[in-house]
């Protein structure tokens, strides 16, 4: 747009208010476009390009680096590609993956368990809970787990974080619209369902058309709860039938107490609540908190069941050098007891840096600051992340070692 089209305030002078709102969404929406493609270059789609090393791979695997040399020997897996002057380049996801298969060391849930459905859930907006949710599959699928993420929220920051633009790349009809609308067109959610750049990581996308169910279910809601309990049922139904084909489904609705939410609520058998070290996000999620206890009653009476494998609250933003998060979290572990996780995610430059290139800290290839930076933030996801895993493989009878045991009496 023409810079002499603005005054010096950086409005137009002609326009009316309610006009210029159109002209800044119109404008910032072609921001992102234009963040999307750098962050992207070269070919404006995202790539997984992260490479690890033997090392790395054994640790993830739990074998020794022998076996893996052992097997590539013996032609039971690929070596990695070499760089022209014969350095080995590491391994790849995928590469990680087929390793998993042949050595055995693939953590996937046995037919008879069951799939562990996550909403990542507070009313407050600005508690991280995309970053948490993109962080967590992204965790689970670097462990070897088969993970759907389900972004529940007009807001579609978690579809952005996986390289879709919902602006321009995702229509009404690839979200949960066609499936929950009042006048559905499908009954399945399979129509929903894309690939990721991750191998073992799917997405159902959103955008901001997804809030036409809330006006629509909210005005069915108002004409009598049969609607509204209908679609309630319907999505917690789609959702069961999706995550037999998975590990780990991860919900991210919106962070308002709508009807999406409410579905969403009723639809996971975990919860899993981010806030921030603050008084503000710990008043408010104690708001949540007891709102979430009367809707829950109120949808028992009504016949719809909710019922949680675990909850708990994870601290999502933590500054260990200021004192006010220590006095925070000393305050939330009074209050909370164990169902407050241990590891708190710390605040780092890592996560803002990886969130500007619309990735997580799992997608660099290096690290933006510096190394040190890098290890002490990946460390840190890893044992936050890890403290999920294990009350998922909780719920599956698994504690793999005595280290998982001490974790597991502490979670």
């Amino acid at each position: 747009m023409n810079a002499n089209h603005w005054n010096n305030e950086g409005f137009h002078s002609h326009l009316a208010e309610a006009e210029r709102i159109t002209q800044l969404a119109q404008a910032g929406e072609q921001m992102v476009e234009r963040l999307r493609r750098t962050a992207f270059l070269p070919g404006a789609t995202k790539a997984l390009n992260v490479r690890l090393g033997i090392a790395e791979a054994a640790e993830l695997l739990g074998c020794s680096t022998n076996r893996i040399r052992m097997a590539e020997q013996d032609g039971r897996l690929p070596p990695p590609p070499e760089s022209d002057t014969g350095r080995r380049l590491g391994y790849d996801i995928p590469a990680l993956l087929n390793m998993r298969q042949v050595l055995g060391a693939s953590p996937r849930r046995s037919p008879e368990d069951p799939p562990a459905i996550i909403t990542v859930q507070n009313f407050k907006g600005g508690v991280g809970k995309s970053t948490v949710t993109t962080h967590l599959a992204h965790y689970l699928a670097v462990q070897g787990y088969r993970v759907l993420v389900v972004d529940c929220d007009s807001q579609a920051t978690t579809t952005t974080l996986f390289g879709f633009n919902p602006h321009f790349a995702i229509r009404r009809e690839e979200t949960l619209y066609p499936y929950l609308s009042i006048e559905p067109t499908e009954d399945s959610l399979h129509y929903a369902v894309k690939s990721t750049i991750w191998p073992n990581v799917d997405l159902i996308p959103s955008n901001l058309q997804m809030f036409d169910v809330e006006y629509e279910l909210a005005a069915a809601g108002s004409g009598g709860g049969g609607t509204l309990a209908s679609r309630f049922r319907k999505l917690k139904q789609g959702l069961n039938e999706l995550a037999q084909d998975y590990d780990v489904v991860l919900l991210d609705p919106p962070p308002a107490l709508g009807t999406i939410s409410l579905a969403v609520m009723q639809a996971a058998n975990a919860l899993l609540v981010p806030l921030a070290a603050t008084t503000p996000d710990f008043c408010s999620t104690v708001q949540f908190l007891s709102m979430m206890s009367q809707v829950i009653t109120q949808l028992q009476e009504a016949g719809i069941q909710v019922e949680y494998d675990f909850c708990r609250l994870i601290c999502s933003k933590f500054n260990s050098n200021d004192p006010s998060h220590a006095m925070i979290q000393r305050i939330m572990e009074q209050s909370f007891g164990p169902a407050l996780l241990p590891i708190p995610i710390l605040e780092s430059a890592e996560i803002s840096h990886a969130a500007l290139r619309m990735m997580t800290v799992y997608e660099l290839e290096k690290p933006v600051g510096t190394p040190k930076t890098h290890k002490r933030c990946r460390s840190n996801i890893d044992e936050a992340m890890g403290q999920i895993e294990k009350l998922i493989r909780l719920r599956w009878g698994r504690v793999d070692n005595e280290k998982g045991a001490a974790l597991a009496a502490a979670l």
